[in-house]
């Protein structure tokens, strides 16, 4: 993981694996190597360009990016709350506007040192066409990009102006519904062309509707809720001191995952069973928690709205809930934030069955 502007950048396993295949089936053709090489990473390197574009218009609206995760077909921005209709639509035009400037740079590079070439130039890679195809390949992911289909940047430009005139949830279920539409019809496409690649882009953009359309129902569910309504008031903690060993002993003996690590009355970490897992297997049972426990671990308020809190808690997996004197409270978790959402769904259904 490493951090640009300050903000986590982490790549997802998939991505890396594609970086290795797309440099394999590169080397041997009329490139060199180091051209592919070159190539992969600046493609890489202008998706990356283009979250961070996302990144610093959220931060003007005083939106903070929680971390950048670089998938195959691109990279998601996690943000600590969801942004504002009026908000939504220049944050959104901001990534695929950084990869026109970069192909306009590129391209105005080009034509002043020795003019542009034609694209059917462009299909067999070479190492003198090298910039022509960064540049193209940034002007892909700009038109890619600003399809109106969720979750893409262009779905999320439609859905902020659509919230404009009717409420989110409406807004975004529209939008998510466009972008499912658009991966079927992707889909079908790629398995009458045998383009798998095509099918594989069709894949993300269906899961990833069908994943913020779940998440736009959370927010709706959760609309006038604090944190603490849904906080896990019954837990164990650990103390500083505690070894490995204990904490392993715990989680055995309950159903919770993640334990808030305490220093007499004072909260100094949170150690997650992922931690534990790693500490086991390398310190021991032997080590010690305050090695093994994260220090610098999400916190929420109480009164925070619960709907401004799942986006921490999704990227985090649990946060712990702490007043204004540094006291521990309570923990908000996943898995009770969703137990949470279902059972305010049901109460809801039983509720549109009465008037019905």
């Amino acid at each position: 993981m490493l951090r640009v502007f300050g903000v986590p950048v982490r790549f997802h396993f998939t991505f890396l694996l594609l970086l290795v295949f797309l440099i394999f089936i590169g080397v041997g053709q009329r490139q060199s190597g180091a051209s592919t090489v070159v190539y992969v990473i600046a493609i890489f390197a202008s998706v990356l360009l283009h979250e961070l574009g996302h990144t610093l218009v959220a931060r003007h609206y005083g939106i903070h990016t929680l971390e950048i995760v670089m998938f195959p077909i691109g990279g998601v921005s996690r943000p600590e709350r969801e942004p504002k209709p009026r908000e939504e639509w220049p944050i959104a035009l901001s990534g695929p506007l950084v990869n026109l400037l970069i192909a306009a740079a590129l391209g105005a590079w080009m034509y002043a040192s020795h003019g542009l070439v034609g694209l059917e130039k462009l299909v067999e890679p070479t190492d003198a066409n090298l910039a022509e195809r960064i540049a193209f390949g940034n002007l892909i992911l700009f038109l890619f990009n600003l399809l109106p289909a969720y979750p893409m940047d262009g779905g999320r430009v439609l859905r902020g102006l659509l919230a404009l005139h009717m409420p989110e949830e409406n807004a975004t279920r529209l939008a998510a519904g466009a972008g499912q539409t658009l991966a079927i019809f992707m889909g079908l496409a790629g398995l009458l062309w045998g383009n798998f690649i095509l099918m594989f882009v069709a894949l993300f953009v269906y899961l990833g509707a069908m994943q913020e359309g779940a998440a736009a129902r959370g927010r709706l569910l959760t609309a006038g809720f604090p944190v603490r309504a849904a906080m896990v008031t019954d837990f164990r903690t650990l103390q500083h001191g505690d070894t490995i060993r204990d904490a392993g002993n715990l989680l055995l003996a309950t159903t919770q995952h993640d334990f808030p690590v305490m220093h007499g009355e004072k909260v100094v970490g949170l150690l997650t069973r992922a931690a534990l897992v790693r500490a086991m297997m390398g310190a021991g049972p032997d080590g010690y928690v305050a090695g093994a426990m994260d220090r610098d671990f999400p916190r929420l308020k109480p009164d925070l709205p619960l709907s401004d809190a799942l986006p921490q808690v999704s990227a985090a997996s649990c946060a712990l809930v702490m007043d204004d004197e540094d006291r521990l409270l309570g923990l908000l978790t996943s898995e009770n934030l969703s137990e949470f959402i279902l059972l305010r769904q049901i109460a809801q259904t039983k509720e549109s069955g009465r008037h019905a």
